[in-house]
């Protein structure tokens, strides 16, 4: 940025412009904990398995159905509300469109990924371990990877990947055409999240099923 001490300069300004947002959630210990312990049992039941190192496992998409699960949607629904009047959207009228569990075991990743067909994907943490508690997103503009000079440092002004790290009782929210991953779990124990999607009901109605 320039001086705006220069002497040919008026003023001078820095705008964010076209943001992308992430929410983030931290739940209190006394309520996720809770939640934390009924939605574990409920994936035993499920099937939630002793992923060996370097697998991954995912649940199926309507564990949001499940009676365990009606706190936790609970949160998301109330999360999802103030994200839209947040963002002064005047359709208020959603619905969880899939949520499911993943299960990263020691030396198993995610690559980086969307949620087509849905206005805000989300993550809920449960098992975060140190090494296995950060998610990746990545920049979202096509066209800003065409000339990437060399930087003498990473600000978030110049990254092409945004790093944010999370523990139990996270929730975090963001636009479903975000990319994001996650690196290899480093820790011996297993990285257990839950992911969903919300869409407006009415779109429901008229596109294809969401595509995950």
């Amino acid at each position: 940025m320039p001086n705006p001490n220069d002497p040919w300069l008026e003023s001078s300004d820095v705008m964010s412009v076209f943001p992308t947002l992430v929410w983030k959630l931290q739940l209190k210990a006394e309520f996720h904990q809770p939640i934390d312990e009924r939605i574990l049992a409920a994936l035993k039941k499920q099937g939630l398995p002793d992923a060996a190192a370097g697998e991954a496992w995912q649940s199926g998409h309507n564990l949001h159905q499940l009676d365990e699960f009606r706190d936790l949607a609970a949160c998301v629904e109330r999360g999802t509300r103030s994200v839209l009047r947040f963002l002064r959207i005047g359709y208020d009228a959603f619905q969880i469109t899939g949520c499911w569990a993943n299960v990263l075991a020691k030396g198993a990743s995610h690559r980086a990924h969307s949620h087509p067909n849905n206005f805000l994907s989300g993550v809920y943490y449960l098992c975060t371990p140190a090494g296995a508690d950060t998610i990746n997103f990545h920049d979202p503009r096509a066209q800003a990877g065409i000339i990437r000079p060399p930087v003498t440092e990473l600000t978030a002004e110049n990254t092409d990947q945004v790093v944010v790290r999370v523990k139990n009782g996270t929730l975090l929210l963001f636009p479903a055409y975000l990319q994001h991953s996650v690196d290899t779990n480093a820790s011996d124990e297993a990285r257990i999240s839950i992911s969903f999607n919300v869409m407006f009901s009415g779109f429901t109605e008229n596109l294809s099923k969401p595509l995950w």
